[in-house]
């Protein structure tokens, strides 16, 4: 168990589920990721550097990927609330997998350039 599966403990079902979707789908674009927590929330890094968060909260979930993956992939957020570095989403309105793996690819290519 890691201390991203700790943390999953203490959402809902529902937030657990969703979460663990968002989890998966990271780690089948890049499956060398480490589970770590940062901020309080459950947090992947890739090549030792801060890749992308997730959390729940009492009427969203969110995930924090960085300003620089948001902006170029704006276009394609328009049924999600976003701020500097954070998509909010619901269970009734997750981001879709196609969208999620070109944000976390985004986020891995914004660390490859460094």
């Amino acid at each position: 168990m890691t201390v991203i599966d700790d943390y999953l403990q203490n959402v809902t079902a529902e937030q657990k589920t969703a979460l663990e979707r968002v989890r998966a789908t990271i780690k089948k674009v890049l499956p060398d990721t480490t589970d770590t927590i940062g901020y309080g929330i459950p947090v992947l890094r890739y090549k030792d550097k801060y890749l992308i968060g997730f959390a729940a909260f009492k009427n969203h979930m969110s995930i924090f990927p960085g300003a620089s993956p948001i902006a170029r992939t704006m276009d394609k957020l328009g049924g999600f609330k976003t701020a500097k570095g954070t998509i909010q989403f619901t269970l009734d309105n997750q981001i879709p997998d196609e969208l999620l793996i070109e944000i976390v690819q985004q986020s891995a290519k914004k660390i490859l350039e460094r």
